[in-house]
């Protein structure tokens, strides 16, 4: 069989589109001409690769398989350009970074202006998505590197371990919570809450624990931002859940208390993905070196088969506080 690399992206296109027509339009096509690319390819392959619906087309399982293998290809050659514009002096690259709402609002926008300075040629495309569609979106090669918290399926991929996260509560200094040094997050629901929009990693991550407890957050209002957050938890219009670096960061400026959640669940593991056995380039293994060194990591080879790094250094404080967490009380 042979295939255009035209004709692969288009079909990746209509597969994740779910319609001909606007595959069609980003590859900058006719919808003839597009159908004609797709028609071909399903002759070579004898077999029927889409689903023609009344709103669009869906893979057929043959689609699916194909699928797999066009996404296959077309990293293999994004990478083999990449590696030939190395050689030609000077590196150079474009990568596609999916993340969760922490490290998009919080860290990354520290992170990142040092690291585009340092290397001008390199393009970083950066999209805020849920953690599971960040694995996802990396295992399918819609993205090079995840930024994750907390846990997720990691088949297929290589996590590193960089840091640790806490989520902590934080009231107005005239709230009635704001004299608790601690509290079960469960204890907090009946108060007014502010939270974030509704397509965030950490709102969805809340959602899931007040689904858990059958008692739902009473958001009085959803923000974009961490800080703007806690601007208006500061005006005392609610409570809020926010990464603790995020609530140090407007403790004074915004006359705010921090209380400690006594919930498990308030830590989460940060980790990058990348594509277990996959060869990076230049300007993604530094992005990941940047990365760890931001947070302090140390540097860590494998523990085990599933590329797992070892924690760092810099967490065994935090994970020493988790496991006393979880030890059962004394009698």
């Amino acid at each position: 069989m042979h295939f255009d690399l035209t004709d692969l992206r288009l079909f990746v296109r209509a597969a994740e589109e779910g319609a001909l027509t606007r595959a069609a339009a980003r590859q900058h096509l006719s919808l003839a001409a597009a159908s004609a690319r797709v028609k071909a390819l399903e002759q070579q392959a004898g077999l029927a690769l889409f689903q023609r619906e009344a709103r669009g087309v869906s893979l057929t399982p043959a689609g699916e398989a194909f699928l797999h293998h066009a996404r296959g290809m077309l990293r293999q050659t994004e990478q083999l350009r990449t590696e030939l514009r190395e050689y030609g002096g000077g590196l150079r690259g474009h990568l596609r970074m999916f993340a969760n709402t922490t490290a998009v609002m919080d860290f990354l926008p520290e992170l990142l202006p040092a690291f585009l300075a340092a290397n001008p040629r390199i393009n970083i495309e950066l999209q805020e998505k849920p953690n599971a569609d960040i694995a996802r979106g990396v295992r399918e090669g819609q993205a090079d590197v995840g930024i994750i918290a907390g846990e997720v399926d990691t088949a297929g991929l290589r996590a590193i371990h960089f840091s640790t996260d806490r989520l902590v509560l934080v009231a107005a200094r005239r709230h009635p919570l704001a004299r608790r040094k601690s509290i079960a997050f469960a204890d907090t629901l009946s108060h007014d809450y502010i939270g974030m929009h509704a397509g965030s990693t950490l709102q969805a991550y809340l959602t899931r624990i007040t689904e858990g407890l059958g008692h739902p957050l009473k958001l009085r209002i959803q923000l974009s931002s961490f800080d703007a957050m806690c601007r208006m938890i500061g005006g005392g219009v609610g409570i809020g859940v926010v990464p603790e670096s995020a609530a140090r960061r407007n403790l004074d400026s915004m006359g705010l208390a921090l209380i400690e959640l006594t919930d498990a669940w308030r830590w989460r593991e940060r980790h990058a993905l990348v594509r277990a056995g996959e060869h990076l380039p230049a300007y993604t293994e530094a992005l990941l070196a940047a990365l760890r060194a931001h947070f302090g990591a140390t540097d860590a080879s494998p523990a085990d088969g599933t590329g797992q790094i070892e924690p760092s250094r810099a967490d065994t404080g935090a994970r020493a506080l988790r496991r006393a967490d979880r030890k059962p009380p004394q009698a």
